[in-house]
């Protein structure tokens, strides 16, 4: 796939692609992954745009953070795009960094001119029950005593039991999986669910007044895939389901995945 530059900003793993005058576009993580889960939409996305992905806090390259407060890390993420001099871009977040994502254009207006959320549930009660593998490495009691010894096998097991089409991790992305610590886990997913209960993400966006697109798989197996219609109540926001898909469609459906992002971007030109 290659890539331009790697640096570290502001306690984040920054990774760039494609042409620095080309529009940015920044890429964000959902829990438990790293900036690698977006390598099959790269190629494609970096034709066409400055693609900047991150390693959030705890997870992949980057290491673990004071706070992991979703505004907290809009705020990190808002120190690197000024470190960069990028903005406005089209922020693109995948699951709960689709709540960053939002948060960024929340406390940073001059930052973003568009928003792309992808497999991020609306609120709270849109979660599903989850698979038995992700519940015996998370949940306590048995996820801490699990997380230490937990196989590269269990690991990729995890990641796909959330997809609904057959999907093939690779190596590098589950050893970046790997770093991530049991309680800085934890803690991600406490301070998610607590900024998306205390004000929904579709209620957060209306209130933006930017560009939204959503994509949501029809099958998706963490969410609710019907809760993705509270955000057809949002201006100016385009819903799309990918039937057949679920939580991960930039390896379910990569390739349709990235022409819904190209096209969005493009008509923010």
């Amino acid at each position: 796939m290659g890539h331009e530059d790697v640096t570290h900003s502001h306690g984040m793993h920054v990774v760039r692609h494609g042409p620095r005058q080309a529009p940015p576009l920044l890429l964000i993580h959902g829990s438990g992954f790293s900036g690698g889960s977006w390598r099959p939409i790269v190629p494609a996305l970096s034709a066409r745009h400055h693609v900047i992905r991150v390693d959030l806090p705890g997870h992949g390259h980057s290491p673990p953070a004071p706070s992991y407060d979703v505004p907290e890390q809009a705020g990190r993420l808002a120190a690197v795009l000024d470190e960069l001099t990028l903005g406005p871009v089209t922020a693109v977040g995948h699951s709960s960094g689709g709540y960053i994502a939002t948060a960024l254009a929340e406390q940073r207006p001059d930052l973003v001119g568009a928003l792309a959320l992808i497999s991020s549930g609306p609120s709270p009660d849109a979660l599903l029950p989850q698979p038995a593998v992700l519940r015996a490495l998370i949940a306590p009691p048995l996820g801490a005593l699990v997380w230490p010894v937990r196989s590269d096998s269990m690991l990729r097991r995890g990641m796909t039991s959330v997809c609904v089409r057959p999907v093939d991790i690779p190596d590098d992305l589950i050893t970046e999986a790997r770093g991530i610590g049991y309680r800085t886990f934890r803690t991600v997913l406490r301070r998610n669910t607590a900024y998306i209960a205390e004000r929904s993400v579709p209620e957060r966006l209306a209130a933006l007044g930017v560009p939204v697109l959503v994509i949501f798989g029809a099958a998706d197996r963490r969410w609710e895939p019907s809760s993705v219609h509270g955000y057809e109540t949002v201006p100016n926001a385009r819903v799309e389901q990918l039937p057949g898909v679920g939580h991960l469609p930039m390896f379910e459906a990569p390739e349709k995945t990235g022409a819904l992002l190209l096209s969005f971007a493009a008509a923010r030109r």
